[in-house]
């Protein structure tokens, strides 16, 4: 990294700043332009902490993988224009001798991890292939995703417009992890599309057309980085589209019957397509889902007693269901709530450690100020409710078992985090516990 470095960040640093506050002139409420020009301010300094935290404390995948590799295309397509057949190729067709790091052959074999390094490559045409202006173009790209989400949950709800924004546009972790060159930034910009998108395809019946493009494009991109987010959410979010319009039926029985043939289908498909797309799915689909987690937790107790970040759920797993059930409390505690104080031996762990105490403790007062029966039961009154915690609880259920590496966590967990603070804020909402934030 040079002063060019620099220089290249803050240009386009004023250049999407000009771009989103024409955009933001669109907005008719103040508060949307409140939030949004606060959100892209935090982007851009988390953007610029995140390239230095890789870079000086915690070199990982940015700095020895992506980051390399995606420079390396774009200079082979520099020096012949002809390799640019390179990013429109499957990632099985490129030819392992062109790797800048011979080390990593064999790792951009795979759809999703070639697609950063695509990323990378399509973004140094733009910034000259410097460190910190692509980091810095991940995370607006990031920002447009999280953007979108946040429009979506404001559209529902406009007088919760600040709880939105701290679940949405300050949440820390959420923010750090998705401001650099990693699979999260793409991840959390396809997510927030897709949810916005179908959501103006399916009910407010707005821009059709161009949301379709949207929708397409972006479950293509989650499908191929990692498809376990997609098959985890959209079951639940469609589900409440479902739900939203059940009041066009006026039979109960119709209703429910409609309700869990849904459930039913999306479950068979799930599982249907897990079987064959053992590749992109990763750690959750192969052999079977209790035999992938059980291998998994054998490769973290190996590795537990030369890596400091390494933990232990607590609870033996035998590879059936019913373990995994006896599990699972102690998997969504170890996802939202830890690493605790006392275990984090890092910086980054321990300002996750800070969030996640915060967490718990909002967690409790929340249970405390409606009810800790009261505060199931709104879970399957509310759509909006069922859709953001079940989402939260099943996605922190799989990651949790899955991962026994705090660092790792950290990142794992983040699509699955706003849900999950916006499911509390909207029980509290339910019961009139929040004071209505003026707009």
């Amino acid at each position: 990294m040079d002063f060019l470095d620099f220089i290249i960040f803050f240009i386009w640093v004023f250049i999407f700043h000009l771009f989103f506050s024409f955009r933001r002139k669109r907005y008719k409420r103040p508060v949307l332009k409140k939030y949004h020009r606060r959100g892209f301010w935090i982007k851009v300094m988390a953007s610029l902490a995140y390239s230095m935290f890789v870079l000086y404390l915690s070199p990982g995948d940015t700095t020895l993988l992506y980051y390399p590799e995606g420079v390396n295309i774009y200079r082979l397509i520099l020096d012949d224009p002809s390799n640019f057949s390179i990013l429109i190729q499957p990632a099985a067709q490129f030819d392992q001798a062109l790797l800048a790091d011979i080390s990593n052959s064999g790792y951009f074999d795979h759809e999703s991890n070639f697609m950063v390094a695509r990323f990378v490559a399509i973004f140094s045409f733009f910034t000259m292939g410097k460190f910190l202006a692509i980091n810095l173009f991940f995370a607006m790209f990031a920002f447009t995703g999280a953007w979108r989400l946040y429009r979506f949950f404001f559209e529902q709800y406009e007088y919760l417009h600040k709880q939105f924004a701290i679940a949405i546009v300050f949440l820390p972790t959420f923010v750090f992890w998705s401001s650099g060159i990693l699979k999260d930034s793409l991840c959390i910009a396809a997510l927030g599309w897709v949810t916005y998108s179908m959501h103006s395809i399916f009910y407010t019946k707005n821009n059709i057309f161009r949301n379709l493009l949207m929708l397409l494009f972006f479950t293509w991109l989650l499908a191929l980085v990692k498809v376990y987010i997609l098959l985890s959410y959209m079951p639940f979010f469609i589900l409440f589209l479902l739900l939203k319009n059940l009041k066009l039926i006026r039979s109960r029985f119709a209703r429910a019957g409609l309700v869990l043939f849904f459930i039913a289908m999306s479950i068979v498909g799930f599982l249907s397509m897990s079987e064959n797309i053992e590749d992109a799915l990763g750690k959750f689909a192969g052999e079977g889902l209790t035999k992938s987690i059980q291998n998994y937790q054998e490769i973290y107790s190996h590795q537990i007693k030369s890596q400091d970040s390494n933990f232990s759920l607590g609870v033996e797993f035998d590879g059936t269901p019913q373990s995994l059930l006896k599990m699972a409390p102690a998997a969504i505690v170890a996802t939202f709530y830890r690493p605790f104080l006392w275990e984090s031996k890092k910086l980054s762990t321990l300002l996750s450690s800070v969030e996640s105490l915060l967490l718990m403790i909002f967690t409790l007062y929340v249970m405390f100020k409606v009810g800790f029966i009261k505060f199931f039961v709104t879970i399957f009154r509310s759509p909006i409710v069922l859709y953001c915690f079940l989402f939260a609880l099943i996605f922190g259920l799989f990651v949790g078992a899955t991962t026994l590496n705090f660092g790792s966590l950290v990142r794992y967990k983040i699509p699955a985090m706003p849900f999950y603070v916006i499911s509390l804020y909207l029980i509290l909402d339910f019961h009139g516990k929040i004071k209505k934030n003026p707009g």
